[in-house]
């Protein structure tokens, strides 16, 4: 019961740290452009 005291924060933290980067992504718009970056990659120059 005392190691989920310990657990359950930093469980919560982690989570908190994993939403804040995804919210980063996507204002600085890489998820804007889906299809360009796998055309690019077919498409010969």
């Amino acid at each position: 019961m005392g190691t989920l005291l310990y657990l359950m924060p930093v469980a919560l933290i982690l989570g908190g740290l994993g939403l804040a980067a995804f919210v980063w992504a996507l204002r600085s718009g890489q998820y804007e452009d889906m299809d360009g970056a796998a055309e690019r990659v077919l498409v010969d120059d």
